[in-house]
């Protein structure tokens, strides 16, 4: 006999546990915005990061097994802000300058809690019609806003990596020469090659292995002084490959490397691609939202002529993270690489008309309502105040170059776009003698770790030609100039004291 339920638990009037009542709903809402509003003005007094332990976080949630019974959800909301806002490194602070995640715009919270309550999925049009429509705008502004065609194909995804997955797999397929969906990677009767700069983000190597090509199929393309890529050696290396019998199919330019924010001569590689009928996907993660800038460089500005772009709202365009978006110029690409059409899916009209599925779009089936944090982003400040937070961001940038350069103690590597680098290089040590490069690097790696942990400011690392170096990157639009001004003074005291603490006695030969 099957288990009877208690009257309390009658179906006809069927309570899950895990409802709210409308009441409930309101109260620990306004108990969490008010408590979200308290934390966003605490936040520029607070430190960076107050750097815990993982078996201090640990402890503070507890290890045990999951609890048979709850806990009421407004305790419940009170206890994790408490958790989060006391044990998290605060990528919105003021002085945060560490990896390419910028402070998150609080429209964009707002967003993720409207469209969480909806709770469209983003697959299919008849399943989110004006979340659907809502993505597709945001598609052509981001489009619009770089100075791509606003006619082409695109959908949010989580991130940088997933976006240029989508670029790469497009590019795949447009460009592989035999039926690839039937044969898969057997089908091929020459190796795929794709063409990168040294500098590029190590997405190329998960691509290259998760999509059957292997990382041998990756060529390294040499980088000029200024860290972009060689095109004449691209041009040399696509004319060997060929003459050896391999298949080059894509050439991916880079707008704003994770290192250095360096942006190829992406116009060039653009010639070279068409020349060899080839797949130009750009990289621009970083970068790309900075050629909405009319003063960006024609470089910058070459990535029109890309037949994929992968670009991060949750970079520039301050989103809450996951945003990450792909715009592919014929959207009839995408649909080639990622459409299939199962007997269970009825979705293909809506009246008369044909609608936008976006899992024909992606690798994605559900999707979630990832695009209205970004389209309210868009919305509340539009093109002009966007241009200015960029803007701000790269001349505080420029003005942090010059103030670290004026310290005799730094040594100034490298400043494209809104990320400077740098290293901290002690009086009395000389230069250019490898045991004196060795012991640099190693004293600006603890140096970092000095950085971090110590809640004041964050910044990250890069390696330059050989030299290990700190890396800021203002992405930021909290930050301010007195934020910056700190940064110089405060490498140089703690360079000081750690290369009192590291240098060998009797000095370094």
């Amino acid at each position: 006999m099957p288990e009877t339920h208690p009257k309390n638990q009658d179906l006809k009037n069927r309570l899950g546990p895990i409802e709210m009542s409308p009441e409930e709903f309101r109260e620990a809402g306004y108990r969490l915005v008010d408590r979200i509003a308290e934390f966003l003005a605490e936040l520029p007094q607070k430190p960076v990061t107050p750097n815990p332990l993982p078996s201090e976080i640990r402890e503070k949630i507890g290890t045990g097994s999951l609890p048979q019974h709850g806990v009421p959800a407004a305790n419940l909301l009170d206890e994790t802000a408490r958790l989060l806002f006391e044990n998290s490194l605060f990528n919105g602070h003021p002085r945060f300058w560490g990896y390419i995640t910028s402070s998150a715009a609080p429209i964009g919270a707002l967003g993720d809690m409207l469209a969480s309550a909806a709770n469209p999925n983003v697959g299919a049009w008849s399943l989110s019609p004006v979340a659907s429509e809502i993505e597709a705008q945001t598609i052509r502004w981001i489009a619009e806003m770089i100075g791509y065609s606003p006619d082409c194909g695109g959908l949010l995804v989580s991130g940088g990596n997933m976006a240029n997955f989508s670029g790469f797999l497009a590019g795949r397929k447009a460009k592989a020469g035999w039926d690839l969906r039937a044969a898969g990677m057997m089908g091929a009767s020459r190796p795929l090659r794709v063409y990168v700069s040294a500098e590029t983000h190590t997405w190329i190597q998960k691509a290259a292995d998760l999509f059957g090509l292997g990382t041998d199929a990756i060529c390294w393309i040499p980088v000029d002084d200024d860290l972009r890529m060689d095109v004449e050696s691209l041009r040399k290396q696509i004319q060997a490959d060929v003459d050896e019998g391999l298949q080059p199919f894509m050439v991916v330019g880079t707008a704003g490397s994770v290192g250095t924010g360096a942006v190829d001569p992406l116009p060039r590689i653009a010639e070279i691609c068409r020349e060899n009928d080839l797949w130009f996907h750009v990289d621009g993660a970083y970068g790309a939202v900075a050629a909405a800038l009319p003063e960006a460089s024609a470089d910058l500005k070459g990535l029109a002529e890309a037949d994929s772009i992968a670009l991060d709202p949750h970079k520039w365009l301050y989103s809450p993270l996951e945003a990450g978006c792909v715009l592919v110029r014929n959207p009839q690409h995408l649909i080639d690489a990622f459409s299939f059409r199962p007997e269970y899916y009825n979705f293909d009209s809506v009246g008369d008309e044909e609608p936008l599925n976006y899992y024909e779009f992606g690798l994605q089936n559900s999707r979630g309502f990832r695009a209205l944090k970004v389209w309210l982003g868009l919305r509340q400040v539009g093109r002009q105040g966007y241009l200015q937070m960029i803007r701000d961001d790269i001349a505080l940038t420029k003005t942090l170059g010059e103030l670290l350069d004026a310290q005799p103690e730094i040594q100034l590597l490298s400043q494209n776009l809104s990320i400077v680098t740098f290293r901290y290089r002690p009086n009395g040590l000389l230069t250019g003698i490898d045991s004196a490069e060795a012991y640099m690097n190693d004293l600006n790696r603890e140096l970092l770790n000095r950085i971090q942990a110590g809640g004041e400011a964050y910044v990250s690392n890069a390696l330059i030609q050989g030299k290990f170096a700190l890396r800021a990157c203002i992405v930021n639009f909290r930050t301010t100039l007195a934020d910056i001004e700190m940064l110089p003074e405060y490498v140089v005291k703690l360079g000081r004291k750690l290369d009192a603490e590291m240098r060998p006695e009797g000095g370094i030969r």
